[in-house]
């Protein structure tokens, strides 16, 4: 929330020194940036690892198949 609202003041001081004109292009640019594909490829990869590197629970690993659709799993041991 202070991140956004840090951001918010910060586009409205630039908006209000370079004016008008210059505050649209400065935030066509943030939405050009943050609207490819790429981009947002790069940010779901990097919050899918941050993701895994703070998970507190165990990854799993697989003890065995039951049937074609039922498999058990059970906590991988860290020290592995």
């Amino acid at each position: 929330m202070v991140r956004l609202l840090a951001l918010l003041g910060v586009g409205y001081v630039l908006g209000a020194k370079a004016g008008r004109r210059r505050y649209d292009q400065i935030n066509g640019a943030y939405h050009a940036v943050t609207g490819s594909p790429a981009t947002r490829k790069a940010i779901e990869i990097g919050r899918q690892k941050l993701s895994e590197k703070i998970n507190p629970e165990p990854p799993l690993t697989r003890v065995h198949q039951i049937d074609d659709s039922t498999t058990v799993y059970a906590p991988r041991d860290p020290r592995d």
